[in-house]
């Protein structure tokens, strides 16, 4: 019986992970398949092999985990949030197959997971925070000036710039920048004021 309410507290966990976050977060609709096989592939396996031998099946059951985890990471370029999901729906599918004497404690660990995406994954958390690769029509030799540049650009406090490539013939430069919008940036950007110009994204 207390399997059987695992099976439906999973159920409804992996529900409102991907139709109650991931999906009205992301809309990637081909990631919620993966998440919803992958969540009760898991389930039905981990069963199995917990109903078997519950030392064996714990093992067997971490091993797929891992395995499933590695093969789903080389088979296409996930964001980092995506690969949350991803571990989060593997997660919730083994604790709602492998049965304890406790079933609060595999429901409260679900809840656990589910609520850490939900707050980890806000738009409100570290909402003016940005992560972009831009291209410049200029060679930027100086680090100094080139911060400048793109605080001015981009209306926002640079917190972090890696060069990617520098072209001295082409002046172009290549940039990773982690900035922070200010509130001039979010005003410009609700007006739609269009960004400057010399900068490819």
């Amino acid at each position: 019986m207390s399997q059987l309410v695992l099976f439906a507290i999973d159920i409804c966990a992996v529900a409102l992970l991907v139709f109650g976050l991931y999906f009205p977060r992301h809309r990637r609709r081909d990631l919620v398949v993966a998440y919803l096989g992958v969540n009760i592939g898991v389930l039905a396996v981990a069963s199995a092999l917990s109903a078997s031998n519950v030392g064996a099946g714990l093992g067997l059951g971490m091993a797929l985990f891992g395995v499933l985890s590695i093969i789903r990471l080389r088979s296409t370029e996930l964001d980092q949030h995506e690969v949350a999901y991803y571990f989060s729906a593997l997660a919730l599918g083994l604790l709602g197959a492998l049965g304890t004497t406790a079933v609060w404690l595999n429901a409260g660990l679900m809840a656990l997971i589910v609520l850490v995406m939900f707050l980890g994954d806000h738009r409100r958390l570290f909402r003016h925070y940005r992560h972009q690769i831009l291209v410049l029509d200029t060679a930027m030799t100086d680090h100094v000036a080139l911060v400048a540049h793109l605080e001015q650009l981009l209306h926002a406090r640079v917190h972090a710039v890696n060069v990617q490539r520098l072209d001295l013939v082409n002046e172009t430069t290549v940039v990773d920048v982690r900035y922070a919008i200010t509130a001039r940036g979010l005003t410009s950007a609700k007006a739609g004021v269009p960004t400057h110009t010399g900068a490819r994204r």
